[in-house]
């Protein structure tokens, strides 16, 4: 397995320019198989979850091809696909259950294995098979598989009223895709609002769907018969984008962000302004200027659902908060398993004390570099951070997980001045 080597010190400056989402990406290549038209997707990420969606894609047997320099793929999906979604190919993926909505919805049945992904915690499955129950699919779980098929007499799901008992973006990506083929019209309540569901929404409005209020908590989807191809673009990446912003506030330096958008990370942003970092929108991205976390003050925050502040950020600042001035109280509301980085930081010299969902972060003068085990993908860029900020060399292990979320980290980071070297296994 492939590590990084880091040598911390280093301030950072210039430009850095953000990668496509991966959380948007994933269910807009889903997306292609609602039709048999051509779809084509710009600034796809180079990343190991996208691989293994395009592998699983091709399984199937829709056609992929990658092309141009901007990220750039091509999709179509043919009539006589293969609606199976196997162990070997999603055991590592949780967003391998994206492709039952719109299989269920086109092919009328499939067949998808329960999904995988990161340690961080229960992920259940049940929200989807609620809220496709109530479209009118017959599922079954059995031998580790989601086994679904349309009722005897019926070439469509119906359109119903979906109220899931908790948010789930994955939940609301899947029924928003199902909808758009089904009979009738679809009211999504309590939908997630992450900017990846309206990226969604607008590509499927593309292909033809007619969707409203993608981005509020209650979308309305009025199914058609068909849809066709487009050409979209992936959203930037604002989990990226952050965890950028985050790098340059621990590490000092002055760097623009190009292609972030402030107004997807608001509650990230403001907790980064409190802490001292001078944060900026400018043409073509966001400035982001820092003295280092040294001369920070540490924050405490609170994760929930967007426009909340971000689980997938809590790891990152974190980092931040290590070597800011004062204490800060991190409290994870999200996943009941996200502190595996604690014990990594705390090998590095950070002082952390955990009680159940919170996390007492003191700062401390200094890190000290030492080697650490990455355990999931958030976790992985808490560590880099980190190891910018250290006394010393640090070595981060596993960064498989680092990869399956992050286009080329180590590149871009080198790029900005960081001392970090990939070393292969």
């Amino acid at each position: 397995m492939d590590k990084l080597l880091i040598s911390g010190g280093k301030t950072l400056h210039g430009e850095v320019a953000i990668s496509g989402a991966k959380n948007a990406a994933l269910p807009e290549l889903c997306a292609a198989l609602l039709t048999d038209e051509p779809v084509n997707l710009l600034n796809v990420p180079r990343l190991q979850d996208v691989a293994t969606m395009r592998k699983l894609l091709d399984h199937m047997g829709v056609q992929t091809q990658t092309h141009g320099e901007r990220g750039g793929m091509s999709l179509c999906a043919p009539t006589d696909l293969n609606p199976v979604a196997p162990y070997e190919l999603v055991k590592t993926m949780r967003a391998s259950v994206l492709v039952l909505g719109p299989l269920l919805a086109r092919f009328g049945h499939a067949k998808v294995s329960l999904p995988g992904g990161c340690a961080i915690g229960s992920r259940p499955v049940d929200q989807h098979i609620k809220g496709l129950t109530a479209m009118g699919a017959e599922i079954v779980v059995e031998h580790g598989y989601m086994v679904a098929k349309l009722p005897a007499g019926r070439t469509r799901l119906k359109g119903a009223r979906i109220a899931t008992d908790m948010v789930t973006v994955t939940g609301t990506e899947n029924f928003l895709m199902a909808a758009c083929l089904a009979e009738g019209e679809t009211i999504l309540e309590n939908a997630a609002q992450e900017p990846e569901i309206p990226d969604l929404a607008e590509m499927l409005i593309r292909m033809g769907a007619r969707i409203e209020g993608h981005g509020t908590s209650r979308i309305r989807i009025e199914g058609v018969h068909s849809l066709h191809g487009c050409t979209h673009q992936v959203v930037a990446d604002r989990i990226e984008t952050g965890t950028f912003l985050c790098a340059v506030a621990a590490a000092g330096g002055n760097v623009l962000v190009r292609h972030g958008r402030i107004e997807h990370l608001e509650a990230v942003v403001d907790k980064l302004r409190e802490a001292g970092v001078t944060i900026s929108s400018e043409p073509g991205g966001i400035r982001v200027q820092s003295p280092s976390a040294t001369q920070l003050k540490a924050q405490s925050f609170r994760t929930t659902e967007y426009p909340g502040f971000p689980t997938d950020m809590q790891a990152q600042f974190m980092a931040l908060n290590t070597v800011a001035q004062g204490t800060a109280k991190v409290t994870e509301t999200i996943f009941e398993n996200r502190f595996m980085h604690v014990n990594e930081l705390v090998r590095l010299g950070a002082n952390i004390q955990i009680d159940g969902k919170v996390a007492m972060v003191e700062g401390v003068r200094q890190l000290s570099g030492a080697t650490v085990m990455a355990t999931d993908l958030r976790a992985s860029a808490s560590l880099v951070i980190a190891g910018l900020v250290a006394d010393g060399e640090t070595l981060v292990d596993r960064i498989y997980h680092l990869d399956r979320g992050y286009d080329q980290m180590e590149a871009k980071l080198r790029g900005l001045g960081a001392h970090i070297e990939r070393v292969k296994a």
